[in-house]
């Protein structure tokens, strides 16, 4: 069994407690032991790295992930990509989020039927390099919904499959649940870049987002859905999903039932989307900071800072993800939603570095986020101390070695003047 021994490293283990000096033990993919120093750890045929000071850290883990989304700069042109070539262009948004730093992700949707499940499983077979992913189905919608990119005189698609009514919605889930699918994403609520069906409109209903809970429930998946609006968020409450992303326009009523839900639901706002469109980011294709949807999101940044604010008050678990994988807000910047943590919600470098590791591996039901015995060898050696700025985690300069499974993705030294590595 191979080993790899971390010494002389400053270790923010992902629980949110204060980074210490010490060394890890990794065995084959799992970790094996973590102590205060490397006295009395086992360095028989361990390959040893001297970390030089810099800070061993768990991998990243993106809550709300469109590595198929292929940074779009409009919802219809996804829908131009013919499905061989969507399959490698996702290939390698897969690794880069890796190179990034990202050892796992879980998607929000995908923008073709089976195309996160390939690429999935791919990586699981060791084909190709890139996260562990848990693969969701394209967005389920409702005509005139969020995704409905069709027109009266020509069909047209995106990352959304319509469907109206419970029976459609069930089918439609079971077929998902068929080709091998994680998660079922639904979007009951609408979207300031949808002009027929807008932020604040609720446009499923109760017995079609109960349709694909059912289906979940009864395949052993999980629900995630697109819910800005309050009545939405509701919706998503009574019926039992298990993701809720955005939750921006909560009222009093929303708030209660998600705190009443605490223990099994997570909240992803996806603030990166926000804060780009707000800040005009996306100029370039159309958007600037005077455009409608720009001053709009301006506006519901705000409630969402707010009502997070407040989630996390409650015990909610809040989760970076910001949506990234459209043109001004591109995959492998997703690292950004941290540094939002930070300066927006109150976040602590660590308490955002704990929200994207050791929450973001409860959100994936798997041993990783954590520098812990027992756990998934996903590990990054940070040159500099992200527990004092979390935005050395956007440059992947700063990355000097990515460990996934207990195998170097990037293997430490290289230019780095810090790190040496030695086979002893």
């Amino acid at each position: 069994m191979s080993a790899t021994l971390f010494t002389n490293v400053q270790i923010i283990d992902g629980s949110g407690e204060a980074p210490f000096a010490g060394a890890v033990l990794v065995e084959g993919n799992r970790i094996k032991s973590v102590a205060r120093s490397a006295d009395g750890l086992s360095r028989d045929g361990a390959t040893v790295v001297d970390g030089g000071g810099q800070t061993l850290m768990p991998g990243l883990i993106e809550s709300h992930a469109h590595i198929s989304f292929c940074d779009t700069p409009n919802l219809e042109g996804l829908g131009d990509i013919p499905p061989e070539e969507h399959t490698l262009k996702t290939m390698t948004y897969a690794r880069k989020m890796l190179d990034q730093g990202f050892t796992a992700l879980f998607s929000a949707a995908a923008a073709k039927a089976r195309l996160d499940v390939v690429i999935r499983n791919a990586i699981d077979e060791g084909i190709i390099p890139g996260p562990r992913m848990r693969a969701a189905s394209p967005e389920l919608t409702v005509t005139g919904g969020l995704g409905d990119v069709r027109r009266a005189h020509m069909y047209r698609e995106t990352f959304a499959i319509c469907c109206d009514g419970a029976d459609e919605f069930l089918r439609t889930a079971r077929e998902m649940c068929r080709e091998g699918v994680d998660t079922l994403k639904i979007n009951p609520s609408g979207d300031e870049f949808v002009p027929f069906a807008r932020a604040h409109q609720t446009v499923m209903n109760e017995a079609e987002v109960a349709a694909v809970c059912e289906v979940a429930r009864s395949r052993g998946k999980k629900v995630a859905a697109h819910a800005r609006s309050a009545e939405s968020v509701k919706m998503c409450a009574r019926n039992g999903v298990d993701v809720i992303y955005h939750a921006t326009l909560c009222d009093e009523e929303a708030l209660d039932m998600l705190e009443a839900r605490k223990d099994d639901v997570f909240v992803a706002p996806a603030m990166g989307i926000m804060y780009a469109t707000s800040r005009g980011e996306g100029a370039k294709w159309g958007i600037d900071k005077d455009h409608p949807v720009a001053v709009y999101f301006a506006r519901e940044l705000e409630m969402c800072v707010e009502n997070m604010k407040l989630l996390r008050k409650r015990g909610l678990r809040v989760l970076p993800g910001g949506d990234y994988g459209f043109a001004w807000n591109p995959i492998g910047t997703n690292a950004r939603d941290l540094e939002h943590f930070v300066k927006l919600l109150d976040f602590t470098p660590l308490e955002a570095i704990a929200a994207a590791t050791k929450l973001g591996g409860e959100l994936m039901e798997m041993d990783t986020g954590l520098i812990e015995e027992g756990y998934l060898a996903d590990l990054l050696l940070v040159n500099g101390d992200p527990a004092k700025d979390v935005t050395l985690l956007q440059k992947a300069e700063n990355l000097n070695a990515i460990m996934k499974n207990g195998v170097f993705h990037k293997s430490p030294g290289g230019d780095a003047e810090l790190g040496r590595v030695a086979a002893e």
